[in-house]
């Protein structure tokens, strides 16, 4: 992010000339404090105060973080060879740390999970099948994918596989952990319960 990009989206936030925004940035790129900046500098600012100052330092942090976390996982991503125009766009594209990290979620090296064996066992087409709840007995389809070279002795071993890859491939989706995260954040609650120490129980 070029210091006019980011200029340019501190103004809109703080709804201030873009220039002031520059001035800002470039005085505490330099090493200039907060107070010094707000009393010695304000022709500079624009008569910018110090609550304006201090959101414009720790949003140019974060906005700098964000750009760099892009940078990294947009290369991160291409190194795979899976690295897509449209995964390309909502990478860069997203305004908050978490929307990279969970756009990232799947392409994240990983150890070896359940879902991962399972495919390795060949049940993504069963998993395919459950995910698109198509008409039919998922214990016949299952039925199918019994082998056991693969590891695969029963049915039930199969749905399991089955299941395994398609809770992983929920976790990993990132408009439904961004769903599932507005929803806690908007309905959920925090309870506390005081822990009394034993040679003061009643």
């Amino acid at each position: 992010m070029t210091i006019i990009e980011l200029a340019a989206q501190l103004a809109r936030e703080l709804k201030i000339r873009p220039e002031q925004a520059q001035t800002a940035v470039e005085l505490l790129d330099s090493g200039n404090t907060l107070p010094f900046i707000a009393r010695y500098r304000k022709e500079a600012t624009g008569e910018l105060d110090e609550e304006q100052l201090r959101h414009i330092q720790e949003r140019t942090g974060y906005l700098r973080n964000l750009a760099e976390r892009k940078s990294e996982v947009l290369a991160q991503i291409e190194s795979q060879g899976k690295l897509t125009e449209e995964l390309e766009k909502s990478i860069k594209q997203a305004v908050q740390l978490q929307e990279v990290e969970d756009i990232y979620l799947p392409f994240r090296p990983k150890k070896r999970t359940r879902a991962q064996v399972a495919r390795e066992k060949g049940l993504e087409p069963l998993a395919q099948k459950l995910r698109i709840q198509q008409p039919g007995n998922p214990a016949e389809w299952a039925a199918e994918f019994i082998n056991s070279e693969s590891g695969v002795e029963t049915p039930e071993e199969a749905l399991t596989g089955a299941r395994d890859i398609l809770a992983e491939e929920i976790s990993e989706n990132p408009s439904i952990r961004a769903t599932l995260r507005r929803t806690l954040f908007q309905t959920g609650f925090v309870t506390a319960t005081l822990v009394v120490p034993e040679e003061e129980a009643p």
